[in-house]
């Protein structure tokens, strides 16, 4: 379990570092976070199922301007761990996900407010002449810290608190246990709906609408209106394509080079 722990909190900082260090990847989405869980702890499948769940809470969850919001990748990480350790279900991994996810949110707005102090003691260094430690603060320290930020709540969780957590929901009534297995069937839902919220218009409503009925009448499944959606989507570029006259910018072929002028 030592060495899963170390493993698990290594990923942790592995997919912290891809949106500040590594240009963002995208390990840091929950499906993919849950899917290397799942190759270390041996069961690739589980990871696979739990982490796109999560993924589809997570979809609708932007980060805007200073605002930090629930955590998702610490959150997938640590429930991922729990349902193939304790053998639970993805429906129980939710309920897990959803709180450490919150906890997530509390420590990035602790970081920050550290980070926030040593950008003044940046701004000292810069003023006094002492650039190389200036970098550090912004590129060591900042690193450091986050990556303990993560490190330390997944090494701790699974290292300790496996079995706590697992005695703790199996204590849990049935009633209860069910309840929130409806819950967490609700929020990918809810998730889709804040995603829709930030990109529907009166122009994607014909596509939502098209693949909501290919998907109830069809009988095909999400690889088979995936494919669709593909070939709509490349009849559509051709279309468009045409109209413009093969310029991908989307301006008319007739416009006038501005050089001509010269």
């Amino acid at each position: 379990m030592l060495v899963q722990s170390i493993l698990l909190g290594l990923i942790g900082v592995f997919c912290m570092l891809d949106s500040r260090l590594l240009g963002r990847l995208n390990f840091e989405r929950p499906l993919i976070a849950g899917t290397l869980v799942g190759l270390v702890l041996g069961d690739l499948e589980k990871g696979l199922m739990v982490g796109a769940s999560i993924e589809l809470i997570s979809l609708g969850v932007v980060q805007v301007g200073a605002a930090v919001p629930a955590d998702m990748t610490l959150g997938a990480i640590i429930a991922t761990a729990f349902a193939i350790l304790s053998g639970s279900n993805a429906e129980t991994a939710l309920t897990i996900a959803i709180p450490i996810a919150v906890l997530g949110q509390l420590l990035g707005i602790l970081m920050r407010t550290v980070l926030a102090s040593l950008t003044h003691t940046a701004d000292k260094f810069i003023e006094e002449g002492r650039f190389k430690q200036a970098q550090h603060i912004h590129i060591v320290w900042g690193t450091i810290l986050y990556s303990l930020m993560y490190f330390v709540p997944i090494f701790l969780a699974i290292y300790f608190g496996t079995d706590l957590v697992k005695s703790i929901v199996d204590a849990i009534p049935e009633w209860i246990t069910n309840g929130l297995n409806l819950a967490s069937k609700l929020l990918p839902a809810y998730g889709f709906a804040l995603l829709l919220q930030t990109m529907l218009s009166n122009k994607m409503m014909p596509f939502l609408l098209l693949g909501f009925l290919i998907t109830a009448y069809s009988g095909l499944g999400v690889m088979g209106v995936a494919l669709f959606a593909c070939i709509v989507a490349f009849v559509m570029y051709q279309i468009e394509t045409a109209k413009t006259g093969g310029n991908s910018g989307g301006g008319s072929a007739t416009e006038p080079d501005p050089l001509d002028d010269l």
